[in-house]
């Protein structure tokens, strides 16, 4: 009987070549995985991430990049009828009210796509979906079925990449359907289970243009949700120096209460006073940023009261509800 082949059974555990093997699996697994920040590169990147997240209604123009061909405009949407990632449609020309849009034609109405950032299922490449829908929904005409799919383009080749967002929050989901449309009957039941989730939301717009801070009234309480586009360990030891000289708060009615890690962003949230309106903590924004902005610049090392502050701050995580 010959002796058995060891051909294909593989490395040595503990060899060099089962070092290189593991290395280059490791290389493949990277490239194949889906970027942990989908929006990095982005102006718009913190207010994405909050329009994906935990922002139930709003829409935004997309900006789309001086190089990309694009036959009609697009918005992005936080959610749209059964939760698709995309739609294009006849609208009219002003649609959402708030600003203005092409001319359109003789009745008034231009073709439209609809990019939604909440969809189902979840996208395991977000950054690659969300370039597939944005290209099909810049050229694609109503009524069309979106294929679905992956792109490997980057987003910034899509979007320009030094524009904001200008949100528009809506009260409820009207703008899913064209405003001399009847609501199907069965979609009604949907819009107003829909309708019901909304809260109150609003952004803020600190003079620094850093991060995207998010108010919303959730009845008992409000909060104030800022996504912030800083590494989390630059932000953390930021926040550390903030608390340990008494600096981390919004003002009175307010309270820090933890953060959350999104979309590769850390989101410092505070629990606020849910009678007080949200233009009334533009202040306290203000100084806050002014105080986080002069630690951020900060590069000594931290203090034992500082690590101390540090250890509770990472300690406090939140969950979105």
């Amino acid at each position: 009987m010959g002796k058995k082949s060891k051909r294909g059974s593989g490395p040595r555990p503990g060899s060099n070549r089962a070092e290189r093997v593991a290395a280059r699996k490791a290389r493949q697994e990277a490239a194949l995985a889906a970027p942990a920040r989908p929006f990095e590169g982005l102006k718009a990147e913190c207010d994405l991430v909050a329009l994906r997240a935990f922002i139930a209604s709003a829409t935004a123009r997309v900006p789309f990049a001086a190089g990309f061909d694009a036959a009609h405009e697009a918005d992005f949407a936080t959610i749209l009828p059964g939760a698709v990632p995309v739609q294009v449609r006849q609208r009219d020309a002003a649609v959402f009210g708030e600003r203005g849009a092409a001319e359109g034609d003789e009745g008034g109405k231009v073709t439209g796509g609809l990019v939604a950032l909440q969809t189902n299922p979840e996208p395991a490449d977000l950054a690659g979906s969300l370039a597939a829908a944005l290209t099909w929904a810049s050229a694609a005409a109503a009524g069309d079925t979106y294929p679905g799919g992956v792109l490997g383009r980057p987003l910034t080749e899509i979007i320009d990449p030094e524009a904001e967002l200008q949100v528009v929050v809506h009260e409820d989901f009207g703008w899913w359907f064209a405003g001399d449309s009847d609501v199907p009957a069965e979609l009604s039941m949907m819009l107003e289970r829909a309708n019901a989730t909304i809260l109150p939301t609003a952004r803020l717009h600190p003079s620094s243009g850093v991060g995207a801070p998010w108010w919303v009234d959730a009845g008992d309480r409000a909060h104030l949700r800022w996504v912030r586009p800083e590494e989390e360990t630059a932000l953390m030891n930021a926040l550390a120096r903030v608390h340990a000289a008494g600096g981390l708060t919004l003002g009175e009615g307010s309270r820090f209460a933890g953060s959350f890690r999104t979309h590769g962003l850390v989101v410092p949230v505070f629990d606020l006073d849910p009678e007080a309106h949200h233009e009334e903590w533009h202040s306290g924004v203000e100084e806050f940023d002014a105080r986080l902005t002069e630690a951020l610049a900060e590069t000594s090392d931290l203090t034992a009261a500082e690590r101390s502050s540090r250890a509770g701050i990472i300690g406090r995580q939140v969950t979105l509800r």
